[in-house]
């Protein structure tokens, strides 16, 4: 199950590394929220709760996009049939589309984050950004087990761009509560983290019953 896993998870990356689809269009999609946001407040900078909120929405809305293209390419060719008929364990499916996104996540915080912190945060982002690191690492577990089971019930639907987010934000608001509440004390003098170990003990326990939730359930939501 692993090599099958790891075989479907280097044909992906093959595939964005060479069409460049996913990950660009969250990035400009967050930077152009980034800068909309600067504008729109008319502030020199944002703390407290507002940036905390500024910044989960903006990845959340993003991972929306990632989680839209994470099967585009069997559905666009007929790929999905194929390894649903093939004597593969579909677990190895969702192990390769959630990694996929994991890693797609990944690469749009290393340029969001910075993004953030220049256009948005007044204070000094280096402090924070350790327990910030943190906090990200552990939800995009959660969002990419949850993106990868919310993808594969959306492939096959004619609405797939309507079904997809209305089926995944609502799964996704209490990693976003939590993020939010976690990293509010982060963006507010002195930017000391209050109750950070009770909000990542509580966000990676998402991440886990989704993540076993999901390998439990993945191959009976596919079954036609």
């Amino acid at each position: 199950m692993v090599a099958t896993a790891l075989a479907i998870l280097r044909k992906d990356l093959r595939l964005e590394l060479r069409a460049r689809e996913a990950v660009p269009a969250m990035s400009l999609f967050t930077v152009t929220a980034f800068v909309l946001f600067h504008f729109g407040f008319d502030r020199d900078r944002l703390d407290g709760d507002v940036a905390a909120g500024t910044l989960w929405v903006t990845l959340l809305l993003a991972t929306v996009l990632g989680v839209n293209r994470l099967y585009a390419a069997e559905r666009e060719q007929g790929g999905l049939e194929a390894m649903l008929l093939a004597p593969i364990d579909r677990t190895a499916i969702f192990l390769a589309k959630a990694a996929a996104l994991l890693l797609y996540l990944v690469a749009l915080e290393l340029v969001a984050v910075p993004a953030f912190g220049l256009l948005l945060l007044g204070p000094d982002l280096i402090g924070p950004l350790p327990e910030l690191c943190a906090l990200l690492i552990v939800a995009d577990v959660g969002l990419a087990a949850t993106g990868a089971l919310v993808g594969a019930l959306a492939a096959e639907t004619r609405a797939r761009e309507l079904i997809g987010p209305l089926l995944l934000l609502p799964l996704v608001v209490p990693l976003a509560i939590a993020g939010a509440q976690a990293t509010e004390p982060l963006f507010t003098a002195p930017g000391v983290a209050e109750d950070l170990g009770r909000w990542l003990a509580l966000m990676g326990l998402y991440a886990t019953i989704f993540v076993l939730l999901s390998i439990a359930l993945f191959d009976f939501l596919l079954e036609d």
